[in-house]
């Protein structure tokens, strides 16, 4: 099977050289919008491009306000402050997911509780969500607690994994019930939809990535959304070092961070998302193919679930156990084509080691047996 995967990815990639697991595709205007934005002499954290990127993606994620940062992982921080997480708090995500999901919460001062995901989205089960609250749960006039821990449940941080999102109905029902907030973690799922709708927005505040593996880049970029307009603007004061509107004085009445996307790095990012339909489309056309090919092996190549659109940023195999995903990663790599297992799991990670889980049984399984395959846009 592995000789017949690796032709059939040559095939597909036209490509005889080494075959990345995903590149950035740049077909549209970025040369031109990047040769406006330096014509402009605005090239720092100021400029057209930032404003207009920011309008074009509140447009297609359908949320209210955007804000434009340095990247992803700092998107999640924020948006995790913006929602009231704060030193000593403990963050209900997932283990299974990339580690910026963690650091975040990190950064924050806060802890994360690792809970199990679903096995068909690969994201934070809202079952494994109910379950832990039922048993550790406290509702107080001021929020949830943990029994176990003392500490107060400040948020609930779901990780759209792979783009594929989450069971995102029932999680909101879950946190609703015990008054936590989501912070959405869709670094991975721009363009992806749940019943109809973008992700990203269903919680709180959500956080996207633009980092140079992602499906629309600008290098490296992030963007919190919000169609909380309060917590749209406290969002951008914080990212712009929270100085206050001076026309010439440096007044910062609090600590603020200096996570603010270039606009060299925003005209990149707006050419970018004027072909984010092309792309999708693109992916999906060989996510079908892909399917179809490892039907015939009897391989379970991963689909979007029920009342989902996914946007297919990053492909995976579903092996039959740990032997089979070695060889395979072992096979395709040793002949230039890239493969990779999924994440290790967060509460391994010795920062994290000393973190409340559950079972953990579908994540473990899934962490045996997930490989991701070349997915670029061809």
């Amino acid at each position: 099977m592995h000789k017949d995967l690796i032709k059939f990815v040559r095939k597909e990639f036209n490509s005889e050289e080494f075959i990345p697991l995903h590149i950035p595709t740049f077909k549209g205007k970025e040369k031109e919008f990047l040769a406006e934005c330096i014509d402009s002499t605005f090239v720092s954290s100021v400029g057209a491009y930032v404003n207009l990127f920011e309008d074009n993606l509140s447009a297609i994620t359908k949320t209210k306000k955007t804000i434009a940062v340095v990247n992803g992982t700092s998107a999640l921080q924020v948006g995790l402050r913006l929602v009231g997480v704060k030193k000593d708090d403990e963050v209900i995500t997932q283990a299974l997911t990339f580690v910026a999901t963690a650091n975040a919460i990190a950064y924050n001062n806060a802890n994360p509780i690792f809970l199990d995901v679903d096995r068909d989205t690969m994201g934070l089960s809202p079952k494994a969500v109910k379950n832990f609250l039922e048993e550790f749960g406290e509702l107080r006039e001021d929020g949830c607690y943990n029994k176990k821990t003392g500490r107060r449940i400040s948020a609930c941080m779901p990780m759209h994994t792979f783009g594929f999102p989450v069971h995102l109905d029932e999680l909101l029902k879950v946190c609703q019930d015990w008054s936590i907030p989501i912070v959405e973690d869709a670094a991975e799922s721009l363009g992806s939809e749940y019943k109809g709708k973008p992700t990203g927005g269903f919680g709180e505040v959500g956080g996207f990535s633009f980092n140079g593996n992602k499906i629309v880049t600008c290098g490296g970029g992030g963007a919190i959304v919000t169609n909380n307009i309060d917590l749209g603007n406290r969002g951008k004061f914080l990212t712009t070092t929270a100085k206050q509107a001076h026309p010439y004085e440096y007044v910062h009445n609090e600590l603020g961070y200096n996570f603010r996307m270039p606009n060299l790095n925003a005209a990149l990012a707006c050419a970018q998302l004027e072909q984010l339909n092309g792309f999708i489309d693109n992916k999906r056309e060989l996510a079908t193919r892909y399917k179809t090919f490892f039907d015939s092996k009897g391989i379970n190549f991963r689909t979007e679930s029920e009342d989902t659109k996914a946007n297919y940023w990053l492909m995976c195999l579903e092996l039959n156990n740990k032997n089979e995903r070695d060889l395979l990663l072992r096979e395709t790599n040793n002949s230039g084509v890239m493969t990779r297992p999924i994440w290790q799991l967060m509460f391994r990670l010795p920062m994290y080691q000393h973190c409340q889980i559950d079972s953990q049984e579908n994540a473990k399984f899934l962490e045996e047996r997930i490989v991701n395959i070349p997915s670029s846009v061809r």
